[in-house]
């Protein structure tokens, strides 16, 4: 059996295998009232009787002020919890263990005249300008974490990965390019984590499941301001020690540009490989991997320990059963007998 493919016990889960939903933004709660609709039912489902050992459910807002759009699913109110936990429900039955990612997005919430940020910086010439928060503020917005947690939890998720990447509020935090503050949420990297790690701990008052977190261990900046390597290996460090369980290791979103060299297949994993050298937790991948034999010798030579499938699985829900052929895997099993006739 390959890797990719084999049971594993990964980020404090038991999964039947190393394929993992990542968490990718639908904008299909037509209502804006950020509960889960047919489509959700519909669009996981079909992934987990595909086999994904692991969904992670699209960023879930814990604020609606703090949605990267409208359309985004929401767990800021108890009216959101019966439609979740009934989702989740759904995907238990059809195999898959399930997560949830709690986002806010702070200066990027798109569809907010005002929206808020650790600094009064805009993220492009054609976004509105932030509000700066107040301590009063981030106190809050720490609170709504926890109790979009307890939701989750509420909800019987197995786990809860917490968005501090892409651009998003906690990744505004964590750069010096966007965080200019002057009092105990600025200034050092211990300062810029102070959010995270105060995030974290309210998460875990309210759910007793492992707790990951996304990064972005690149702002793709020229400017000598972005966090170094070993600055997010210290990160990782402070992770670990607060009781993450896997980091989620993914690059860019704070700034309007990406990658200033060639993309390629499997671009962002050496990222996750220098994080990985420098913590004892799990650490996982993403980006462009939809070759299956790429993703096993990333697994096979320990340069992470998950595979995140995020387009590929868009593109294609059988993509497991594809790379059971490629990989001349024949003990991999889709999840009814119904569908085992496609992989003769």
């Amino acid at each position: 059996m390959s890797k990719l493919l084999a049971p594993a016990n990964v980020g404090g889960l038991s999964l039947k295998n190393r394929v993992v939903m990542s968490p990718m933004c639908t904008y299909e709660v037509i209502r804006e009232n950020g509960i889960a609709t047919p489509f959700h039912f519909a669009h996981y489902g079909a992934r987990a009787i595909s086999g994904v050992g692991l969904i992670i459910t699209e960023s879930t807002a814990v604020d609606p002020r703090g949605r990267i759009s409208n359309n985004d699913l929401g767990l800021w109110n108890d009216e959101q919890v019966g439609e979740f936990s009934r989702l989740v429900d759904s995907l238990h039955y059809l195999g898959s263990k399930v997560g949830v990612q709690l986002n806010h997005a702070g200066r990027k919430a798109a569809d907010e005249d005002v929206p808020v940020a650790p600094s009064a910086i805009a993220f492009s010439d054609d976004s509105n300008t932030p509000v700066e928060l107040s301590k009063e503020d981030i106190t809050n917005i720490v609170n709504e974490f926890g109790q979009a947690a307890k939701r989750a939890s509420d909800a019987g998720v197995d786990m809860i990965e917490i968005h501090g990447a892409h651009g998003y509020l906690l990744n505004q935090f964590l750069s010096a390019v966007s965080n200019k503050r002057d009092d105990e949420y600025g200034g050092s990297l211990e300062n810029r984590f102070r959010i995270v790690s105060e995030v974290i701990e309210a998460v875990k008052a309210n759910f007793a499941g492992p707790i990951w977190i996304r990064l972005s261990l690149t702002d793709y900046d020229d400017s000598g301001l972005q966090n170094t390597m070993e600055d997010w290996q210290q990160i990782g460090k402070w992770l670990e020690e607060a009781g993450i369980q896997l980091i989620d290791v993914s690059t860019g979103g704070l700034l309007p540009k990406g990658p200033n060299f060639p993309v390629h297949d499997g671009y962002q994993t050496p990222f996750a490989t220098e994080l990985k050298q420098a913590v004892n937790i799990d650490v996982s991948t993403v980006g462009l991997l939809d070759n299956p034999g790429l993703a096993e010798y990333i697994l096979q030579n320990d340069q992470a320990d998950l595979i995140m499938e995020g387009r590929a699985l868009l593109r294609n829900t059988n993509w497991l059963a594809d790379a059971a052929k490629e990989l001349h895997d024949h003990d991999f099993k889709v999840f009814d007998a119904s569908y085992e006739r496609g992989q003769k």
